[in-house]
């Protein structure tokens, strides 16, 4: 999504987020990530204004004093920045690719089923099984930070069965145009 992201030519215009959108939008996150409203308020204060850059193919990027904290695609689920889920690592699902798949990830290549199934690799157990479009924190074998954030194509219960073909798709990674922005 963010491979040859360019601001110059990419973004068509920021606009100030009206407060009853803004109203919608934290409680849209607050349903979707792992975050607790007190951790929210430290990212995101009630009274300060947020952002929106709009960018080409549809993606919405919501900044707060011109620095990235998420975005959208469509009308998708909202993706923290790699920044933003650095600082707060628990706002995402985790799953674990293997060694081996570090180099694809880190190319931006979406991520198969048997990088996460093998030795290095892992997934939420079974009771904490994640549906097929979730957000999810790409963390790498060995790593300490995530390296990238995808969204799951298939539940992880399906990964561990079917064993083959794409299990997440990489939606911002290490290294991408949005990684190397710090402000808009």
């Amino acid at each position: 999504m963010f491979k040859k992201f360019q601001p110059s030519a990419d973004v068509s215009g920021q606009v100030s987020v009206k407060s009853s959108v803004q109203r919608n939008i934290r409680a849209s996150i607050l349903s979707q990530w792992n975050i607790n409203p007190e951790t929210f308020e430290q990212i995101w204060p009630k009274k300060e204004p947020l952002t929106l850059v709009k960018c080409r193919e549809h993606i919405s990027i919501y900044t707060l004093h011109g620095e990235p904290l998420f975005f959208q695609h469509f009308d998708g689920p909202f993706f923290p920045t790699l920044r933003l889920l650095h600082k707060y690592p628990s706002i995402l699902p985790m799953v674990r690719v293997d060694r081996g798949a570090i180099r694809f990830l880190l190319a931006g290549a979406h991520m198969m089923c048997p990088g996460f199934t093998s030795a290095g690799g892992s997934l939420p157990p079974a009771d904490a099984a994640l549906p097929p479009n979730t957000p999810v924190a790409i963390h790498a074998e060995g790593k300490e930070h995530a390296a990238g954030i995808g969204l799951t194509k298939l539940g992880t219960e399906e990964i561990r069965k079917v064993n083959k073909g794409v299990g997440v798709e990489t939606v911002t990674y290490l290294g991408d145009d949005l990684w190397k922005i710090q402000q808009l």
